[in-house]
Formats: C-alpha cells, sequence, structure tokens
C-alpha cells in the first residue's frame, strides 16, 4: 500500500457523488469499496527495545490488551526478536527487540541487526534510569528519522516502595522520578527529552494515555485510525476517540449501501447491505472489546467477576451479530414498505434508481449510528464497573 493514502479527502467525495449523480454506479461503488480495501490493508509495527529486566514482554502484553498466561502474550525473557500481531487486528504487529547493549547486540550495529526500517516508531524502555545505550540507540534512530518513545517502566512498584515512608505524596514522587529520567538523557546529550512513566500493570494510570495521545498525533494519518482502534479499552476517552473514528465511516458505508441499492437487480440491496453491515457491527463490537475474551482479560486485570461485567451490558447485539439480526433491524429502521419502495423504485430509471438509493443511504446511516451508539454506551459502562473496583 502506497505511504500516501490518506482518509477519503473532499475530491474522493465529490468524485463519488459525480459518479452516483451521473448513474456512473459502477465507479462510485469501485471507489468506496476501493477505501475499504485500503483501510483493511494499512499496516502498523512497533518497536520495543530496552534493557534486559525492564518489562518489555509485560509492555508488550499489556499493549495488546493481554495478561501473561493468555493464548499469545509474549513470555518473558525473550533474546532474539519477536513479532506479536494484535489479537483482534493482525496487521497491527508489536515487535518484543532484544536488549541493547548484549554481545550479540552491541549498539552501534543494533538497528541494521534488527532491521529497524520495518517499523513505524520505537518505544525505549527502562525499569530505572536511561544509561548511555539508550541515548546512543535513541540519537540512532533519530538521525534516521524515526519516531521513538522513552518509557519508564514498572511505576507502580516504585510507588509502592515509596508509600512506606510517613510524609509520601504521590505526585512528588512521580515527579521527582521523571525529573531523575530527565537529568538522565540531559547528561547524555538529549535536547527537550520527554519519559513517559507508565505502570503495564494499570495502563489508564500515569503517563499512558498521553503516551497514547503522542503516538496517535505523530503517526501518518492512515495509521492514526488502526493504532487508536488496537488500543485496550483502558480510559473514557480511548473508547470516546474509538466511537468517534467508527463515526466518521459510518457515511462511506451509507453510500455503499446507496450505490448498490441504486443498481437494479432484484434482491442484490438486501444482500449486499447484509454482508456490508454484519461485518461493519462486528467491527464495532470488536473495537470495544465486548467479546467474551476481552471481558475475561479485563476481568482479570480489575479483579472484578466476568458476571458482573456483562451484568451492565443493555445492547442486544452483545449476544448476536448475523444476518438475521442485521435483516431485523434493517426492518425496524426502514419499514417493510420502504424495503419494498426500495426495490420498485429502482427499476424507475435514472428518478428511480436514486430515491433508492436514497431511501438505502438513509436507512443504513440510521441503523450503523443507532448501533454504535449502544455499543460505546455499553463499553463504557463495562469500563466504568472495572474501574469501581480496588486492583
Amino acid at each position: 500500500m502506497a505511504e500516501g493514502f490518506t482518509i477519503v479527502g473532499e475530491d474522493e467525495v465529490r468524485e463519488i457523488r459525480d459518479a452516483l449523480e451521473n448513474q456512473t454506479l459502477t465507479s462510485a461503488v469501485a471507489k468506496i469499496q476501493d477505501y475499504f480495501e485500503q483501510i483493511d490493508s494499512v499496516e502498523l509495527n512497533i518497536a520495543i527495545t530496552g534493557e534486559s529486566g525492564s518489562g518489555k514482554s509485560t509492555f508488550v502484553n499489556a499493549f495488546r490488551g493481554l495478561v501473561e498466561d493468555n493464548k499469545g502474550a509474549a513470555p518473558t525473557g525473550v533474546v532474539e526478536t519477536t513479532v506479536y500481531p494484535h489479537p483482534k487486528y493482525p496487521k497491527v504487529k508489536v515487535w518484543d527487540l532484544p536488549g541493547i547493549g548484549t554481545p550479540n547486540f552491541k549498539a552501534d550495529e543494533y538497528l541494521q541487526k534488527v532491521k529497524f526500517e520495518r517499523y513505524d516508531f520505537f518505544i525505549i524502555i527502562i525499569s530505572e534510569r536511561f544509561k548511555v545505550n539508550n541515548v546512543l540507540l535513541a540519537t540512532e534512530i533519530q538521525r534516521m528519522k524515526k519516531r521513538f518513545y522513552f518509557v519508564r517502566s514498572k511505576i507502580d512498584n516504585s510507588i509502592h516502595a515509596e508509600k512506606r515512608k510517613k510524609d509520601f505524596d504521590e505526585d512528588k514522587t512521580l515527579s521527582i522520578i521523571r525529573e531523575d529520567c530527565m537529568k538522565g538523557l540531559l547528561e547524555n546529550g538529549v535536547a527537550s527529552p520527554t519519559v513517559f512513566l507508565i505502570s503495564s500493570f494499570d495502563l489508564q494510570l500515569y503517563d499512558f494515555p498521553k503516551l497514547q495521545e503522542t503516538m496517535e498525533k505523530e503517526l501518518p494519518e492512515h495509521k492514526q485510525r488502526v493504532l487508536l482502534l488496537s488500543l485496550p479499552n483502558i480510559t473514557l476517552d480511548i473508547n470516546k476517540k474509538k466511537k468517534e473514528a467508527l463515526q466518521a465511516n459510518i457515511w462511506k458505508v451509507s453510500l455503499l449501501s446507496g450505490a448498490v441499492a441504486a443498481i437494479p437487480i432484484p434482491g442484490l440491496s438486501v444482500v449486499v447491505d447484509v454482508g456490508i453491515l454484519v461485518k461493519e457491527l462486528s467491527s464495532y463490537y470488536q473495537a470495544f472489546g465486548l467479546d467474551d475474551e476481552s471481558l475475561k482479560n479485563l476481568s482479570d486485570k480489575t479483579n472484578v467477576p466476568l458476571e458482573e461485567l456483562k451484568a451492565v451490558l443493555t445492547s442486544p447485539l452483545n449476544k448476536e451479530i448475523s444476518g438475521d439480526v442485521v435483516i431485523k433491524l434493517l426492518t425496524k429502521f426502514a419499514g417493510a414498505g420502504v424495503m419494498l419502495l426500495e426495490y420498485w423504485a429502482s427499476t424507475i430509471p435514472v428518478f428511480g434508481s436514486m430515491a433508492a438509493a436514497g431511501i438505502s443511504y438513509s436507512t443504513t446511516h440510521r441503523m450503523l449510528t443507532s448501533c454504535l451508539n449502544e455499543l460505546a454506551e455499553d463499553a463504557q459502562k463495562v469500563l466504568m464497573r472495572a474501574l469501581q473496583s480496588p486492583v
């Protein structure tokens, strides 16, 4: 896929509209389908590196929404480059790289050995202070025009140790840790360093939300969406952003539905709509982590019983997303009479076809918006219930 691909812009919207108005429906459908194919093909490669024992593997698992004993989780003590595809978004790959400075991976040849060119950005993890090797690596990554982020891990351990002191102040402790990390980087020649303090066992705490926001902002536009959707649902802000990203696609799905509806082949619109909508609704369900496996992982992390998380779910889509369910929803939002009108309108040249397209577009848009709202609300309720319980 070309690096220059971006979300459909105004020019492309105009092309699609012109194609519909001029009855070149094949062209309009092809244009929209091509957009979705490109979205599905976007790859994101994230490199995680740092010294042995810094918590790289734990971070790799947390980033993918897993814990150590989950299927597909990264084991600790990895000594070779290992790739871990995201369990729901296999095009998102998290690479656990060997520690820098070992005999087999010296700093001056590290990037060549780990094939630096395939990664979109690097996360450099330490559990104490940044050392010379970390700085050498950052300098080399920067020279090769790649993004990198400094992460100080195991913040939960540091906070726990400091709590024993009578004058303990969490904000002050975090400030001291951050300043100490930055001092080490400054002493080694890194100008204006930024350090993110993170606990891989509680990503919603400390600086992970800031790291997520920074990574998203600095990625090319076509990769921002895939990063956002693949992130674990650990904050209300992430859930909100996911909803906005999915909402932005609804008009495109609806337009595809409308374009197909205007092709006068009996039954084609309903059949295509069902396939489009099952896939789209499933993507909502997946992005919000409402499947059994995601809820089980959240239950394990927060010590909230799985049954209690499921008890707050109210959308009927949490039980099943199938062709039959979609047809029932279409009937609910359009009415059987309107669906019949869509077919008869599609048989009338020009005017009828555009009427059918409008009916299908409106019905699809209303249905998807309603379903997205329902699932987003359920995701919010699940997260709020999970965060109520002490971990």
